[in-house]
């Protein structure tokens, strides 16, 4: 008789906690669902074949409106080297985006609406530094195409720079929410309501979500997208060193073969080049035939990628009539491109 009447007692003591936090979820969800947009993009991609083609492709993704005046934060993978950027909000409406500021070392980027729906929703940004390993959160984007939906979970782990490769500016929160391909760019809540985070990438040995996805932290998209000078380069570019730099006959140690540019981008119009042909160089899928930066305001690319932050602020410094100066290899040839500042 005693045991029951622990077990009734433990049960109305576990169960109301269990259902208030499935009302919150439900009450936050309504309320900044609205602040989450699907990001869709085009852009250029080499088809495999002897023709060497570039054909348009379609993009998807997760982005969070952060201001009145039009500014979502985004993941910097889904729109680096995108041609046409669209922002589709909850009610349907569809409005176009330009990138104000990437940086795809940390994979974030900052975009611009065209315009501001009169009942558009903005977000507001928590500091994740409050955040602790096992907070509960919840995230809302669009997996798999399927837009505004709300994934649970907790805070597994906080991992500070340098921590992934090809990311390696990054603070990530680990967790265990679920995270598909289509969520990139959209926003990680607290229990407050308040963004703590951008969804970056998963790790998978399936393809599909196994427990562990990464995020990055507000306070780092907050320092690196709102309160530094902001560049957007519209290039995408693969790192070659140690074997690799020797395989291209690289005249220094290391240089960033180009495999993307983004047509209407500061890369396209210095004239830098993307690879033209697939091809996959000891198992790593690249795109050569483009030009190979050595330099950037004479500045050499070196193979530990500490060039890159240096890089980033001086070109973040520039203003309107500054000249802008890269040095390439192009056709086993040093060249230098320039251009000024619009």
């Amino acid at each position: 008789m005693n045991m029951l009447i622990a077990v009734i007692t433990l049960t109305l003591l576990v169960a109301p906690s269990g259902t208030a936090s499935a009302q919150s979820f439900a009450k936050m969800f309504k309320r900044l669902d609205e602040s989450v947009l699907i990001i869709r993009t085009n852009h250029k991609e080499v088809v495999v074949g002897p023709q060497k083609q570039l054909t348009s492709l379609p993009g998807l993704g997760s982005g969070v409106l952060v201001s009145s005046d039009g500014k979502v934060m985004t993941a910097a993978h889904l729109v680096q080297t995108a041609d046409e950027i669209a922002a589709e909000f909850l009610t349907g409406e569809i409005v176009k985006a330009t990138v104000i500021t990437s940086d795809p070392a940390a994979d974030l980027a900052l975009l611009q609406l065209e315009k501001v729906p009169p009942k558009a929703v903005v977000a507001k940004l928590g500091d994740s530094n409050d955040s602790e390993i096992g907070d509960e959160i919840f995230i809302i984007g669009a997996p798999l195409g399927l837009g505004h939906t709300i994934t649970v979970g907790h805070i597994s782990a906080r991992h500070r720079p340098p921590t992934m490769y090809g990311v390696a500016r990054a603070e990530f929160f680990q967790t265990d929410a679920a995270i598909n391909q289509g969520n990139s760019g959209g926003p990680m809540f607290n229990m407050k309501g308040e963004v703590i985070g951008i969804v970056s990438h998963i790790i998978s040995k399936s393809g599909g979500f196994e427990g562990l996805g990464f995020v990055v932290t507000s306070e780092m998209a907050r320092g690196l997208l709102m309160d530094k000078n902001r560049f957007w380069s519209g290039v995408e570019g693969y790192l070659l060193s140690g074997d690799l730099a020797k395989i291209f006959n690289l005249p220094q140690q290391a240089g960033v073969l180009v495999q993307r540019v983004s047509a209407r981008s500061p890369a396209a119009r210095i004239g830098l080049r993307p690879g033209t042909m697939a091809a996959v160089i000891e198992g790593q899928p690249l795109i050569v035939g483009g030009d190979i930066v050595l330099e950037v305001q004479g500045v050499p690319v070196i193979s530990d990628g500490a060039f890159y932050s240096v890089i980033r602020d001086r070109l973040g410094q520039l203003r309107s009539g500054d000249e802008v100066t890269v040095t390439v290899l192009r056709g086993g040839e040093k060249v230098e491109l320039k251009m000024k500042m619009p």
